[in-house]
């Protein structure tokens, strides 16, 4: 068996665990993420790229809303154009969660393709849309039209110790040095456009890493102030940051956020999968498994994975991925 064919039947199991419902959800998990890095890591055209985005879309199927909102994202992390019609699809069917709604629409900007700015403007200005996608949808335009633009070009943006695709980049370096009350009220400022706070958010996350930085801790206490912002998309936005960072200060912020019967479901969602990635740290173990049985669907699924990520963050593993062995 070539190398080639040996990589395509890995993808080809990798797409059995994660479309069958009767597989675990932190195992369909794994083989996600597989997958995410076989499109990522292969030419954009190849024949194992496109099978792996094929394999990931082809869950969209899922009645998990969770699992579906994680393909969306993986998807847009992958930079392969071909993931723009599944994404695409899934944004303009109404049946879908409104959280995976929003999540390809924001996976749109991340591919930035100016050929998704037509359909993105068609759901921020629908009339009736849900707050979230439209929310989304504009900041995925504003990141298109930054992407494309001459501005881009005269940016120069600090080096991010963080490998994503973000909704929006950092605020760019020059005109003096922002500090980190700065960026915290500007983070916090709602005259301002979604994408400019989204650009404080990301820059008071590059300002706490790595966690020993003198401006970590007061960056993370800025971050946390935006748990308290009116907009759920913000909101969960800031606990999916916290998630990146594995901060320890950020432990409560994110134990009050997921403890708040009243919180949505997508932000709530969003703090146990942080909590997740500080699964090493005492007593989080302990705080995720009181909600294994939790009212909200989404919840319940978070905390299982998350608890599957912190024995994870616990283990000698180098990777939280699944990658199957297959015989030649």
């Amino acid at each position: 068996m070539t190398a080639d064919s040996t990589t395509l039947a890995k993808i080809a199991a990798l797409r059995s665990s994660l479309v069958a419902e009767e597989t675990p959800l932190p195992v369909r998990f794994r083989a996600l993420f597989s997958l995410k890095h076989v499109a990522r890591t292969n030419p954009p055209e190849s024949a194992e790229s496109l099978a792996a985005i094929e394999a990931i879309a082809a869950a969209f199927g899922s009645p998990s809303a969770l699992l579906k909102h994680e393909l969306a994202y993986c998807l847009g992390q992958t930079g392969n154009p071909a993931a723009l019609a599944p994404l695409t699809e899934v944004l303009e069917d109404l049946g879908q969660d409104a959280m995976v709604r929003h999540e390809a629409a924001e996976a749109l900007g991340a591919l930035g393709k100016t050929d998704s700015l037509e359909v993105l403007k068609k759901y921020r200005d629908r009339e009736n849309e849900e707050v979230c996608v439209k929310e989304t949808c504009e900041i995925a335009i504003d990141r298109i039209e930054w992407e494309n633009s001459e501005e881009r070009k005269q940016e120069k943006l600090k080096a991010s110790d963080f490998a994503s695709v973000d909704p929006a980049p950092p605020m760019p370096l020059g005109e003096g040095e922002r500090t980190v009350e700065e960026l915290g009220k500007t983070l916090m400022d709602t005259s301002l456009p979604l994408f400019k706070r989204y650009r404080a958010m990301f820059a008071l996350r590059d300002l706490a890493s790595p966690p020993d930085l003198p401006t970590a801790v007061p960056a993370i206490q800025e971050l946390a102030k935006g748990l308290s912002d009116k907009s759920a998309l913000f909101r969960h936005e800031i606990a999916f940051v916290f998630g990146q960072l594995a901060h320890p200060a950020s432990i409560p912020a994110l134990t009050a956020t997921l403890s708040n019967p009243n919180e949505a479901g997508m932000v709530r969602h969003e703090a146990a999968e942080a909590l997740g990635s500080l699964g090493d740290e005492e007593g989080v173990e302990e705080i995720l498994k009181k909600f294994l049985h939790d009212k909200e669907a989404v919840v319940r699924e978070s905390v299982i994975v998350a608890l599957d990520m912190a024995e994870y963050e616990k283990s000698n593993e180098t990777e939280y991925a699944l990658i199957p062995e297959v015989s030649a």
